[in-house]
């Protein structure tokens, strides 16, 4: 009997469901070690203080933990034997998370395409992570690259999804019992309000975040996902890069956490618009963010709160006083590592 090889391209049907293993339940453990691998600071996360006085129970866990969770148990079925994560998007976050929830992920085969070389291709996939009572705690769709078990094997026909450009900001959830009516700009960090920025603003996050070889494995296995790229040293010692890469998803929570520096009051994610891996991140290189407004949104019988498209880009080892995106021919700047597009709450301004 052999261990599980994980699923090669030829593998995935359209239409599929997968459902995926090991149920998670969160503890404040999670989000205690969450917050020492990403330092972020948003205040609705951090107390629960400052969680009742916005009308939740308690302080939710982090949105992009919850992403992580939810995403990390795809990976065996997903993506094991991929080449690269290439994006996302048509993403919601739906109730919150706190402590003491479990949650589960089942995935939805929806488009495929064999490269041209034949040695891989891409596959795509809708994901839902519910909680214990079965609502949804996000949903998003991803599409990966993954290798052919036999490079030989007859092409199959391409189905490629039609998907958003954008989520549409009246379908945005706001949790339930959530007030920003009172909410407390100083122990935010923030004065700055959704009345504050305007589509065309751009924020330089100034600071920046090295990582760590140990850091980013164990925040990767936190996740609980296996993908070889990130932990094995032997067999990524041979490939072009000679080293392993860091899971993107550990660099969308760095430029998350950075971007309290500007947007400490872009207090929940609510959107996943999409997003990007430009180049891979390695250890020893450092983090850095900038944010670019695209949109705001008003939301329909609420005035305590509105939405805020945010396009956030990270780059490594140079930072960000010059918004670097693309370089003179037009392509992505080689610094640059992620392309990220959300949709996030922000607090309105009374009266």
């Amino acid at each position: 009997m052999s261990a599980r090889p994980g699923n090669f391209f030829e593998d995935f049907r359209i239409g599929a469901v997968l459902n995926h293993a090991t149920p998670r339940t969160l503890t404040t453990g999670d989000t205690a070690l969450y917050t020492a691998l990403t330092g972020s600071r948003f205040a609705l996360h951090s107390a629960d203080t400052f969680a009742r006085a916005c009308g939740l129970p308690q302080a939710p866990v982090d949105d992009m933990l919850v992403f992580h969770i939810v995403f990390g148990k795809t990976v065996p079925d997903v993506s094991l034997n991929a080449v690269a994560n290439l994006g996302y998007a048509d993403g919601r976050w739906g109730v919150p998370v706190y402590p003491g929830d479990t949650l589960k992920t089942v995935s939805t085969v929806i488009g495929k395409r064999e490269l041209s070389n034949g040695k891989a291709g891409v596959v795509w996939v809708e994901s839902v992570g519910t909680n214990q009572r079965g609502e949804t705690v996000l949903e998003y769709v991803r599409w990966v690259m993954v290798n052919k078990r036999d490079a030989a094997s007859k092409p199959c026909e391409p189905e490629v999804p039609t998907l958003p450009e954008a989520v549409d900001a009246t379908t945005l959830q706001v949790p339930a019992g959530l007030d920003l009516s009172g909410y407390d700009v100083a122990a935010a960090g923030d004065v700055r309000l959704w009345e504050d920025v305007a589509a065309g603003d751009r924020i330089d996050h100034v600071d920046g975040m090295a990582i760590e070889e140990a850091e980013h494995q164990m925040a990767t296995r936190l996740y609980q996902n296996t993908a070889k790229v990130h932990f094995d040293l032997h067999r990524a010692s041979e490939t072009r890069f000679g080293r392993r890469i860091v899971y993107g998803g550990h660099v969308i929570s760095l430029a998350r956490a950075l971007s309290f520096n500007g947007l400490a009051n872009a207090c929940r994610l609510v959107g996943l618009n999409g997003g990007r891996h430009t180049a891979p991140s390695f250890a020893g290189d450092t983090i850095y963010a900038w944010s670019e407004i695209l949109e705001k949104a008003a939301l329909k019988g609420r005035t305590d709160a509105g939405a805020v498209r945010i396009r956030t880009v990270a780059t490594k080892n140079c930072p960000c006083e010059d918004f670097p995106d693309l370089g003179e021919d037009g392509k992505d700047d080689p610094a640059k590592v992620l392309d990220l597009d959300t949709w996030v709450l922000m607090p309105r301004r009374a009266g």
